[in-house]
């Protein structure tokens, strides 16, 4: 059955007119008549009576029509849905974040495409590392923007470097005799430290960091979140390692300053993570390829 006869029906029987019918599906006035026929050849039934003020349901035609007009109903929407999609002009993206690249990094970017795109509906979730790996497989986000090595390997992942920050060794009044001093991490370890807890990818780095000076500090202080680590070490808590951007408001305004060690902190990845074989919606295409490109 060619669905074009039972658009031609459902526009015919809208609006109890051929004529009207015609000029909605831009098509000529026999051309809707030739449709509206072979519909009824096809089903063995008249659909509409025909008069000189229009045409208007038989019993059959207006029990058909109640189906029909949900289905197309229905269908029209589908086919609008789409087509905003493909414009971009509406829809939803589900993208996972951690606290770092959101503050240093994602933030601008969904607010600059959301500028260009603002229909568009996007859905951030924020947890751990591994957490976030899962919820890609699992097929519960499109993808996630995490802090990654880009040498990381799993079968089921694409990995994309997108840039790279600096991690930053900090202190509050409480520790001033430090201010100015170039200082080993034997020496810092002498301090209380401050540190996110285990399983995080900001305290993996901090371990790694230390254990390849053949140090294994245990932090006085873990928190569980990264924002955390500011307030507290400006509060006179302890000294330690944090990502640059959520340090530098403090920084400007003398609240903490920075630690100058004499190892060189390694800098870290910030990536793009999807899942191989997932098809992603053209919206979720459109903003990875925004956030690829260098025209940003």
């Amino acid at each position: 059955m060619n669905f074009d006869f039972y658009r031609t029906f459902y526009y015919v029987g809208k609006y109890q007119s051929i004529t009207a019918a015609a000029k909605a599906l831009y098509v000529t006035q026999p051309t809707v008549t030739h449709a509206i026929q072979s519909l009824e050849r096809e089903l063995g039934c008249s659909l509409f009576i025909r008069s000189q003020k229009g045409v208007r349901f038989t019993p059959e035609g207006e029990k058909f029509y109640t189906a029909v007009a949900s289905a197309c109903e229905t269908i029209f929407q589908a086919e609008a849905r789409l087509e905003a999609s493909k414009n971009l002009s509406e829809g939803v993206i589900a993208i996972g974040a951690s606290e770092t690249t959101l503050h240093h990094y994602l933030i601008p970017i969904l607010a600059d495409f959301r500028k260009k795109h603002p229909g568009i509906h996007m859905k951030l979730f924020n947890s751990s590392t591994p957490e976030m790996l899962r919820e890609i497989l699992d097929g519960h986000i499109d993808f996630a923007v995490l802090v990654m090595d880009s040498n990381y390997r799993h079968e089921d992942l694409s990995i994309t470097h997108l840039t790279d920050f600096e991690d930053i060794m900090i202190g509050g009044q409480a520790f001033s005799e430090l201010n100015g001093r170039s200082i080993s991490l034997k020496e810092f370890i002498d301090y209380p430290l401050v540190s996110m807890e285990k399983g995080t990818m900001t305290r993996q780095f901090f371990d790694q960091f230390f254990h390849e000076h053949n140090l294994f500090p245990e932090p006085d202080i873990e928190l569980a979140t990264t924002d955390l680590i500011v307030p507290v070490i400006r509060g006179g808590l302890g000294i330690g390692l944090v990502p640059e951007p959520f340090a530098r408001e403090a920084l400007a305004r003398g609240e903490i300053f920075n630690i100058t060690l004499k190892e060189k902190i390694p800098r870290r990845e910030i990536c793009l993570i999807k899942k191989k074989k997932a098809s992603l919606s053209l919206i979720g295409e459109a903003f990875i390829q925004y956030l690829l490109s260098d025209d940003r």
